[in-house]
Parts: C-alpha cells; structure tokens; sequence
C-alpha cells in the first residue's frame, strides 16, 4: 500500500493547523529544552594562534581524534583543551586556498549563538592551515546513534525530537541569513552533555566560487547539486528528508537513493524493526508523508521549514521529558523527583541568583569549613601567623560590605602568604570573581575548593553558576548534579 492520507495523519494536523489560525506561528510549540540563547552567555569568537590549538591537541596526536572518519579523512576533528573541551577541525591544505575568504566566512557564522549549534568558537589561519575551534558535544553523533549503537537505540520520541531540533537549528540560521547547509547528514546533528540534539556549525562555512560549493561531499548531494554545482535552501530540506528517513529506518540511505526508497511503501517496510510496537501507525505514516514531500524530485515542489516546523510539532510525544533521560542517560541512583528538591542554595546557583547566592553564604560564614572552624586550628594558627589571620579577617570584611574588588586582594593574600588554605576563603573569592565578571578565576577556585573539600557541595554549585554565566550549560548542569548528589547522602545519612 502506497503513502497516503489517513483519516488522522498529516493532513488531519494540517486542517487543525489552519483553523487554529490562518498561519500557526512558531511559539505555539511546546518544544523541550535547547533553544536560542540570544548569545548573552556564550563564548565569544576569537582567533587562536597555530601554537595554541598545537598545544591544546597535544601537537595534534593521532589519539585526539574524534571525528568518526578517522585519520584518513580529509578534514579530520580534533578534542581539544583550552579554557574548556573544544572541537577543532583542520582542514586539509588545499580546502580553502582563499584565506581572507576563510576568515569573513568563519567570522560570520561565529557570530550565530544558539541552544540548536554546536556554535562556532574560533579560528586559526595560518600560512596553510585553517582550522575551526567549536563547542564539544561529548555525547557522540546521531550517526552513532542511529547505525552504531551498542546500549539501546533511540526511541521514537527522542527520534521525532532530533527532527524538530534540526528544523529549529536550521529555522534559526536561515533567520540570520544562513540559508544554506552543505552536507546535511546524520554525522553533522551531535549530542550535548545533556543528551539535548545540536547541529554542527561546520556545514554552515560557505566555500565557493562563482555560486558554485567546493566543499560539498558528493556522497550527500541531492539530484540537483550533479547538475548544477549549486546548494540552495531547496537542497537544504532535501537533505533534511534523509535524515528523517535515516531516523525512521535506523539505516543510512543515500541521497541518490532515497526517494525510491520511500516512493510507494507501507511504512510498515521502512521503520527500524528495533522501534516496533513502541509508536503509532498515525504518526509513522505521517512522518512517511513528511519525508516524501521533501525528497521531491523538483525542488519547487519541497516544502519550506516553517511547514515542516509546524508538522513536526504536532508529531512530538513526551515534550516535557528531558534528552537526558530519554536517551538512556539518567543515573538511577537519584530519582526526577530528587533531582527536582533543590536546596534553597543550589536552587540560587542554577538561577544565577546572586543576591540570594551572597546572602546564603554571608549568613553561614565558615560554619561548612572543617578547617577554619575548628577551634584548635584556629589557636594553632593565630599563634603563628597573625599577619596571615588578619588578611582573612580583612577580606571578611570587605566581603560582608560587598566590596568584592577589595576582599579578592585580601583573601589572595590570605592564600598565598599562610600555610592553611580554607575551601571557604576559596568560595568567598570564587563568588567575589564572579561578582567583578572574573569568571574564568571563578572557576578554578571553585575547583580547587573541590579539591580541599571533595564532600562540600557548596564548591559544586558556585562552580556550576561560574559555568552557566560562561555558555557551559551542560558542563554547569553536571556541577548541580554533583553537588546534589552530595547533600542528598549528607541528608540521608540517618
């Protein structure tokens, strides 16, 4: 049996699409999670010297790599560490012979900031070499996912939530005048530490000549692109068709072979077997019928993204579940609902809330420091270092005035001149950092405050409101976990 409309499918949502409204807008959608971010929060682009990325790659060593071709690839990615874990990609010598073409196009898309990229960070171009510094999504591509996974594969919703994401990724570039996509494909959608979908911002370089793409790969090319050369916004949902079929059969589809693959099947013949009995025939067939319009032949005929927005709206299931559990990533130990009775003061750092952050720690005082608030440490050190003791007292002070300059001189003091160092001392000019936008000094006190104290959630939650202020949302929302999971067994230890 052929595709076609059944009596609640694609063109049932359709009709309740128009008679909600002559043209349902975007923000009706309940979408979970991800989203643009306005760029407030993310990294700034910046360019990188040869040496820094060298160094950040260990001379860019054979066991950094990450991209999923292998070492054999022409342009090969890269893990690598600056201020946090990053992507690089370099591109081999002959990929971009224009170097000032090179630097506008990666200024330009640095300039995106999105929940829906892996957004681009940096660059570097020099002599030959042109590499991309981007975020690290750690959670591995949809490519894995979907053809190579070894724990569970996706489950339908997650799989419609893929979808959605990637429209809304490539809804919000072409908004900002990136239109065009090359080589859209299931290596390019990667995963967050949330397990949120994101697309890679490395699609998004343009490098052509005369409108014609030199950096397109054939094997991913819809029938046009062999005529023409050419990648047009067109190309880009036909591109995206493939995807929805890689995510409804589990398998890899080739472009040039996709449309036959679809044209006049039951769905029943194209959805991965590991997905039976666990969706609809309505929503299969549906889907079916989304990626059938937009592998049309004739790009006229393709529809637009807000179209295929709206459809895939409607298709979503377990909008308020989070990625993270829907991708089998949930730890076990703890439970959604203690995961949800935050401490007033964790609660305080997830919401950069830092008046209630400041008043919660100037009310507790050293109360948590099992150095400083032990009587005997403290006539054993005052004994011995006054001067020392007085340096702390003056960054107390000027603390509890809100003097968050001063109190980092004095607590620094207090730090490199004694002989004690104090998690708490450490937390109090971890805070003032990030009162005076330090963020960066924030962080690594807050970490070697983890140090000193392993068990003291405090340092977790400071550290996780460092990283949210710094774009590391996934890096930040593992800190809380961390913490939480340590005041929940310090709570339940009787």
């Amino acid at each position: 049996m052929g595709v076609r409309c059944s009596g609640r499918s694609l063109c049932w949502w359709l009709a309740r699409a128009r008679s909600k409204s002559s043209a349902l807008e975007l923000d009706d959608l309940e979408i979970a999670g991800g989203g643009d971010t306005g760029g407030e929060s993310k990294p700034l682009f910046r360019e990188y010297s040869l040496e820094e990325l060298r160094v950040a790659t260990d001379g860019f060593a054979s066991d950094r790599i990450v991209s999923e071709h292998g070492q054999k690839a022409p342009n090969v990615v890269y893990l690598g560490r600056l201020d946090r874990d990053v992507a690089i990609k370099r591109f081999n010598k002959f990929a971009w012979p224009d170097a000032r073409q090179f630097l506008e196009e990666a200024r330009t898309v640095g300039q995106l900031r999105s929940g829906w990229l892996a957004n681009l960070i940096g660059c570097c171009c020099e002599g030959d070499e042109r590499l991309l510094v981007a975020e690290f999504m750690p959670r591995d591509t949809l490519a894995k996912h979907l053809f190579h996974w070894d724990v569970q594969p996706l489950c339908w919703p997650m799989r419609i939530r893929v979808a959605l994401y990637l429209a809304q990724a490539l809804e919000y570039c072409s908004s900002k005048g990136r239109v065009l996509y090359h080589d859209l494909n299931a290596y390019r959608v990667l995963f967050d530490q949330d397990g949120n979908p994101r697309l890679s911002c490395f699609g998004l370089m343009k490098n052509s000549s005369d409108g014609k793409s030199y950096s397109t790969n054939l094997a991913f090319t819809p029938p046009e692109y062999l005529k023409t050369g050419r990648v047009t916004p067109q190309s880009v949902v036909y591109s995206f068709g493939t995807v929805l079929l890689d995510l409804l059969s589990g398998k890899h589809i080739p472009p040039s072979h996709a449309l036959d693959m679809i044209s006049g099947k039951n769905y029943s013949s194209l959805v991965d077997s590991c997905l039976e009995g666990h969706f609809s025939s309505h929503d299969a067939t549906d889907l079916v019928q989304l990626i059938s319009r937009c592998l049309q032949y004739e790009p006229r005929e393709r529809p637009n993204l807000k179209w295929l927005l709206t459809c895939l709206g409607f298709l979503q299931k377990d909008a308020s579940v989070s990625s993270y559990t829907l991708m089998g990533l949930a730890d076990s130990s703890v439970t959604s609902k203690q995961l949800l009775e935050l401490s007033p003061f964790a609660e305080a750092c997830a919401k950069s809330d830092y008046v209630t952050i400041y008043e919660m720690m100037e009310k507790v005082g050293y109360r948590d420091d099992e150095g400083l608030a032990n009587d005997f440490c403290f006539r054993v050190w005052n004994s011995q270092n006054q001067e020392t003791l007085n340096f702390k007292k003056l960054g107390d002070n000027a603390f509890q005035a809100k003097d968050f300059e001063t109190a980092i001189v004095h607590y620094t003091q207090f730090i490199d001149e004694g002989t004690m160092t104090s998690p708490t001392v450490l937390a109090r000019r971890c805070l003032s950092y990030q009162m005076t936008n330090l963020l960066q000094q924030a962080v690594r006190d807050a970490e070697q405050a983890q140090v000193l104290s392993p068990d003291w959630p405090t340092a977790f939650y400071l550290q996780a409101a460092a990283l949210f202020r710094l774009g590391m949302g996934s890096e930040a929302h593992e800190m809380i976990k961390k913490g939480y999971k340590i005041e929940y067994k310090r709570n339940n230890r009787n």
